[in-house]
């Protein structure tokens, strides 16, 4: 039997009504929303795994691209104007420098958060100046072994002195005080230099300078690269190591607008279409590890990536001489090109059993070896004519280049051959040399393992066979290179240095013997040489500094330890739906400037 229908009964229904409608129409409205604002997803690949997310443990362009996103320097480059200028990212606005460049004050932004972490037990933490001073003393901390040190080294008042007390106790007292560090006040931090810098701002704009919680790095100490914690646009959200990353939107991150400008023609259409759109627009950044590009390329063309950078060997397939083939431009993919300001160069291990040495029997060995490279053979077969001969260790487009540079190693395999004789490494029955004690000689050569790789190690082969060495083959992943650099166990690579920042010290600081286990891949301990490029880091850029970058390029020739190949043009397709893309010389990424159209995005 029903219960009666009372007045009680009838407003619980009421109620019931009109609760059931709220929920409906969040479900309606939630709905409604989803479908007129997909999630914003921009697949990528990467050719390389990464190498951890600790900034101040950061070598490679991979990690250094994926930090740019977390992590936040005080300052940046603009995104449009070239030549590049910098400008403020965490600072409020551009340091007040004094002294003759020797004083730099820095003013952070008030409101600055790091993204959400256990660490900070639930509440918002913000960026103090404390904060940037901690950053920059990590650099020094002999535990880190900071490929980048020499941005701050012998540089900052002080902390010279303090790493130094840490190599000898083992200990880096993060408390002490530094003079040349000096937090003025929360928001607040003022540089004191050993000597007038007008360039280290740009040191203060690399992303491995992007600011850290001490906290955060003390809590995961031993683990901090699988915990980064920032304050960009961006955070880790899955990561599947070696494989894949995604990355999401920081929820702490403040308010701000895109707001780039430019006098560039070609700049127009991005300027009107991104122009007052909130920093990020994108979600998710979904990266893949896709270390063959052919796989890379053809998930481009089904549209599952939406940016694809054209290695050398693939231009035939894309390119008619400069332009974009025409069944691609159909089909709205869009091509930019630059010359990217960075080298590739060979280096030979100075301290390898077997090619090391500064005798002058193994100088002339590395010399020979060197003069055996066909590079003009490699910019054809291998780069199919996307690259261009390069003989200066300072590229085009970065300050100390030197266009009418001509080195002394040129390719030569007669010259290669006769001096090998002459030096006494003789051919034995098989056709191949021995060391003049009669010893074994080979050349053990490291690459990765794409493709491109196992091209370049056939052309290696063929020019150590030429001049009758052994060519041995040592495979490694990418980062596997990268450890293996820092214990100097690589004997010979084929390298490459894109600038971080467009002035010569960048590239020449690649062969400074205290840089050895950082950046000095090939080990090279030459006191002469670390002289004239302690020299060079007390003057501006200028004739003087330039003709001494001369005596140092010519040193490394001299003693056979570096040989500069080549110098690259930067191809990218970029699918019709991604707004606002153009092509970066030095950051390492932009992914927080761009959009994507959605309603012509590939399904």
């Amino acid at each position: 039997m029903k219960p009666p229908y009372t007045i009680e009964v009838m407003i619980n229904h009421l109620r019931q009504l009109v609760i059931n409608s709220t929920i409906l129409f969040v479900v309606l409205f939630a709905i409604s929303y989803a479908e007129a604002a997909p999630l914003k997803v921009l697949h990528l690949s990467l050719s390389a795994a990464e190498t951890g997310f600790d900034p101040v443990m950061t070598s490679d362009l991979n990690t250094a691209a994926i930090e740019e996103q977390i992590f936040e320097p005080l300052l940046t480059y603009d995104y449009l104007v070239r030549p590049v200028k910098l400008v403020p990212r965490l600072a409020q606005g551009m340091p007040v420098i004094t002294d003759h460049g020797k004083t730099w004050l820095f003013t952070l932004k008030k409101g600055v958060y790091f993204s959400p972490d256990p660490v900070f037990k639930g509440k918002r933490r913000e960026v103090r100046a404390q904060d940037v001073a901690y950053t920059i003393m990590r650099f020094m901390d002999p535990k880190n072994r900071s490929p980048y040190k020499f941005l701050v080294d012998h540089k900052i008042v002080g902390l010279d002195q303090l790493g130094e007390r840490a190599k000898k106790t083992g200990h880096f007292d993060y408390d002490a005080n530094v003079p040349g560090l000096e937090v003025v006040g929360p928001y607040q931090l003022k540089i004191h230099l050993t000597g007038t810098d007008y360039n280290f701002g740009h040191a203060m704009a690399q992303p491995m300078f992007g600011i850290v919680a001490r906290e955060v790095i003390e809590n995961y100490a031993g683990d901090t690269a699988s915990h980064p914690v920032g304050t960009g646009p961006y955070m880790i959200g899955k990561w599947i190591r070696s494989a894949s990353i995604s990355l999401i939107k920081n929820p702490n991150f403040r308010d701000e607008v895109w707001q780039f400008t430019s006098t560039d023609p070609s700049d127009q259409d991005i300027i009107r279409r991104m122009t007052g759109k909130k920093i990020p627009q994108i979600d998710e950044v979904d990266l893949q590890i896709v270390e063959e590009s052919q796989s890379a390329y053809l998930s481009f063309l089904k549209g599952e990536l939406d940016v694809f950078g054209v290695p050398g060997q693939f231009a035939p397939i894309v390119l008619t001489g400069n332009q974009l083939k025409p069944k691609l431009k159909e089909q709205g993919i869009q091509l930019t090109r630059l010359v990217d300001p960075a080298i590739t160069y060979y280096f030979i291990n100075i301290q390898d059993p077997i090619l090391g040495g500064m005798s002058v029997q193994r100088i002339a060995l590395r010399r020979a070896i060197l003069m055996s490279i066909n590079d003009e053979e490699m910019i054809r077969v291998i780069y199919k004519g996307q690259a261009f001969r390069e003989a200066f260790p300072i590229p085009e487009g970065v300050n100390g280049h030197d266009q009418h540079y001509q080195s002394l190693i040129q390719y030569n395999p007669k010259e290669a051959n006769d001096l090998l004789d002459t030096m006494g490494f003789m051919r034995g029955s098989d056709g191949y040399r021995r060391q003049p004690d009669g010893g074994p000689l080979y050349v053990k050569y490291t690459t990765s393992l794409t493709s491109q790789d196992r091209d370049l190690e056939e052309i290696m082969k063929k020019s150590l066979d030429h001049i009758g060495i052994h060519f041995v083959s040592e495979k490694l992943k990418f980062p596997e290179i990268i450890r293996a650099e820092r214990q100097c166990r690589v004997a010979m690579r084929l390298s490459s240095w894109i600038a971080d920042y467009p002035d010569g010290d960048n590239f020449m600081q690649l062969w400074y013997g205290p840089h050895t286990h950082e950046n000095n891949a090939s080990c090279y301990q030459n006191s002469q040489w670390d002289k004239l490029y302690e020299k060079t880091e007390m003057l501006p850029d200028s004739p003087e500094r330039d003709d001494i970058y001369k005596q140092l390029a010519r040193l490394l020739e001299i003693d056979g330890v570096t040989k500069v190949s080549t110098s690259h043009i930067r191809n990218v397709l970029i699918q019709p739906w991604v707004v606002g893309y153009k092509a970066h010389p030095i950051l390492p990424s932009t992914w927080s400037y761009l959009d994507i159209d959605t309603k012509q995005e590939a399904h």
